[in-house]
C-alpha cells in the first residue's frame, strides 16, 4: 500500500475529488488507483476563509515502488499493513473463571476479549443495566433522590455512558490497541468514521446501545454480567485472592480478579486499603464548568455560526497561571449539557454530556486546575478522596442540594448572580444561583479567573460576563492509584488493577486499552477456563 499524507481538500469536496487529488499526488491516471482508504481526517481552520480537510490515505496500485519513486514527494511513502494481535494462551491453571469488577470501558473491553478467547468471565456491576440506569438518572435529574448504587458514575457502561463519548487519546500505541478499541466500538454499533476522524466521538445515546451489545456478546460466549452486584469485601489467603463477597452476602470463589471499579468507587477503595492493597494518592484536577453559545464557538473557530459539514466546533485550551498551577479545559462538550453527576448523598459533582448529533444550543467545558497530594492535607492513600468530598459537600451546601451556578461576570466581581443574561443554561438536573467562590480554595478560583481571561485571547467571547459557570467538577480522574507490577498484577496475587479507577487511564479509549492490556496479561499466563 502507498500512504499519502497531507492531502488537502476543501470541506465540501466529493469522493471523486479525493480520488483525483490522490492520483495527482501520485502522478498517475485515476484509473490506475485500485482502491483508497481514509486513515486520518482532520480539520485545518487556521485560516477562516480557507478551512479545509487534511487527509492521510492508503492507496493501492500496481508497481507501487515505481509509483512512489516517480511521485518524488516526501508525503508519499510505502506503508505496511499492521494489526492488533492477542497473545498466545498461557499454560497455568485457573481454578475459577476470571471475575471482573465493573462494566465501564476497562471492564467491558477486558471482558469481551476474554470471552472471545474462551475464558467465560463473570462481570460484577454494582449498578443497573443501562436501560434501568437511564431511568434512575432521569428521575434524579428531575428532582428525585440520588441512587448511590446506580447513577451517572455507576452502572452499565461506567461514567463514560453519560458523557460526550470522546474516543481520542494521547497514549502511545505501538501495539495498535487504540485501533482495536475503535474497531470493536464499530462492531458493536459506532459509526465507521471514528476510525479516521481526528477527534472521534460517539455520544451518550449511541454509547448506551453499544455497551448493551457488548454485554450481550459476553453472555453469548458463555460469560455472565450481573447487575446490582456490589463487591463489598475481598477474601485474602496467604497473600493471594481466594474469593470476593457480593452485597455483604454471597461469596464467589475467585483466583483471578480484574479491578475495573471506576474513579468514583470510594467505598471499594476503602475496603482495598483495609485489606492491605498497596495504593497511593495521585494528582488530579478540579474546578468548574463553563457554558457558551455553540454558535459563538463555531464563529470563533470556523468563521461561521453553523456548518452542516464541520458540525459543532470544539476547543482545547491550556495555561500555566501565575501561581504555578496548570489550568486547562477538559471534556469539552460541543452542543452539550452540564449534568448532575453526583453519586453520594449530601455531596454534589457535575460533568458534561453530549448526544451524538451535538445539536444542543450551548457548548460547555470543564475549567480545571491541577491539585496534588500536597494539597490534600495528609499523606494517606485516600487523602485525595477526602479532598474531593470536601469540595462536593461545599457544592451541595452552596446550591441547597442543587447544582450551584453563577455568571462569569459575577464570579469575577465576587457577587451572587440574580438572573441569566443572553445565554440560557443547558443543564440536566436542578440548579440554583450561588457563590461558586465559596466552594473552591482561593488559589483555584484565582487560577480559573486568570485562565478564562487568557483563553479569551484565543476564543472570542470566552470571558463573556453572562457565560454560565457551574460547580463542582471534581471527578476528572481517579484520586488513587492501585499499584501493580510489570505484569499488571497487584501485590495481592491474582488481582489485576485496571482502567481509570485504578489510576492507569484517563478517558474512554485509554481505559478500554488498559482493559485489553489486562486481558492479554491474563491470557498469556492462564489457559482457558
Amino acid at each position: 500500500m502507498i500512504r499519502i499524507n497531507q492531502l488537502k481538500l476543501p470541506v465540501d469536496h466529493t469522493e471523486e475529488d479525493l480520488l483525483n487529488q490522490a492520483a495527482k499526488l501520485l502522478r498517475i491516471p485515476v484509473k490506475e488507483i485500485q482502491s483508497i482508504k481514509i486513515i486520518k481526517q482532520s480539520v485545518d481552520a487556521r485560516k477562516k476563509d480557507e478551512i479545509h480537510f487534511t487527509y492521510s490515505i492508503d492507496a493501492k496500485t500496481q508497481k507501487e515502488e515505481t509509483v512512489i519513486h516517480r511521485a518524488k514527494n516526501a508525503n508519499v511513502l510505502k506503508t505496511v499493513k499492521k494489526g492488533y494481535h492477542f497473545p498466545k494462551i498461557g499454560y497455568e491453571s485457573m481454578k475459577n473463571r476470571p471475575v471482573i469488577i465493573g462494566s465501564g470501558p476497562a471492564g467491558l473491553f477486558c471482558g469481551v476479549m476474554l470471552a472471545r478467547n474462551g475464558y467465560r468471565p463473570l462481570i460484577l456491576e454494582r449498578g443497573e443495566s443501562v436501560d434501568k440506569r437511564q431511568k434512575s438518572v432521569e428521575s434524579f435529574w428531575n428532582g428525585g433522590e440520588v441512587n448511590p448504587q446506580s447513577n451517572v458514575q455507576f452502572g452499565e457502561g461506567g461514567a463514560g455512558t453519560f458523557s460526550d463519548g470522546k474516543l481520542n487519546t494521547l497514549v502511545k500505541d505501538p501495539f495498535l490497541r487504540s485501533r482495536k478499541v475503535l474497531e470493536l466500538f464499530i462492531e458493536f454499533g459506532a459509526d465507521p468514521s471514528i476510525l479516521y476522524k481526528n477527534k472521534p466521538h460517539i455520544g451518550t445515546d449511541v454509547l448506551s446501545d453499544i455497551v448493551k451489545n457488548m454485554r450481550l456478546e459476553i453472555n453469548r460466549l458463555g460469560g455472565e454480567v450481573r447487575f446490582n452486584a456490589q463487591v463489598t469485601d475481598f477474601v485474602i489467603k496467604d497473600g493471594s485472592l481466594s474469593a470476593v463477597k457480593v452485597n455483604d452476602a454471597e461469596e464467589i470463589p475467585a483466583d483471578v480478579l480484574v479491578l475495573a471499579v471506576g474513579h468514583s468507587a470510594r467505598d471499594t477503595f476503602e475496603v482495598l486499603e483495609q485489606r492491605g492493597f498497596p495504593m497511593e494518592a495521585k494528582p488530579f484536577a478540579v474546578g468548574l464548568r463553563i457554558q457558551h453559545p455553540q454558535e459563538a464557538i463555531n464563529l470563533s473557530q470556523y468563521g461561521c455560526k453553523k456548518s452542516k459539514i464541520l458540525g459543532a466546533a470544539d476547543y482545547k485550551l491550556t495555561h500555566k497561571s501565575s501561581n504555578g498551577r496548570g489550568i486547562y479545559t477538559f471534556c469539552m462538550c460541543p452542543g452539550g449539557y452540564v449534568v448532575n453527576a453526583s453519586s453520594e448523598k449530601g455531596r454534589l459533582a457535575i460533568n458534561g454530556m453530549s448526544y451524538h448529533d451535538r445539536a444542543g444550543v450551548n457548548a460547555n467545558s470543564a475549567l480545571i486546575v491541577t491539585v496534588t497530594p500536597e494539597d490534600f492535607g495528609d499523606s494517606s492513600p485516600l487523602s485525595g478522596i477526602a479532598y474531593q468530598r470536601k469540595l462536593e459537600e461545599a457544592a451541595y451546601q452552596c446550591g441547597n442540594g442543587k447544582i450551584p451556578v453563577q455568571l462569569y461576570g459575577d464570579f469575577k466581581k465576587n457577587q451572587q448572580s440574580k438572573s441569566f443574561g443572553s445565554i440560557q443554561p443547558q443543564i440536566k438536573g436542578l440548579y440554583e444561583f450561588s457563590d461558586l467562590r465559596s466552594i473552591l480554595p482561593s488559589c483555584l478560583s484565582d487560577s480559573i479567573l486568570e485562565g478564562v481571561e487568557t483563553f479569551a485571547r484565543k476564543i472570542n467571547g470566552f470571558n463573556a460576563p453572562d457565560a454560565i459557570l457551574a460547580g463542582v467538577e471534581s471527578r476528572t480522574s481517579s484520586p488513587v492509584r492501585i499499584l501493580r507490577d510489570d505484569n499488571f498484577e497487584s501485590h495481592m496475587k491474582g488481582v489485576y488493577p485496571c482502567g481509570e479507577g485504578a489510576g492507569y487511564a484517563g478517558g474512554i479509549t485509554s481505559a478500554a486499552m488498559d482493559g485489553l492490556k489486562v486481558a492479554e496479561a491474563i491470557a498469556s499466563r492462564y489457559h482457558k477456563f
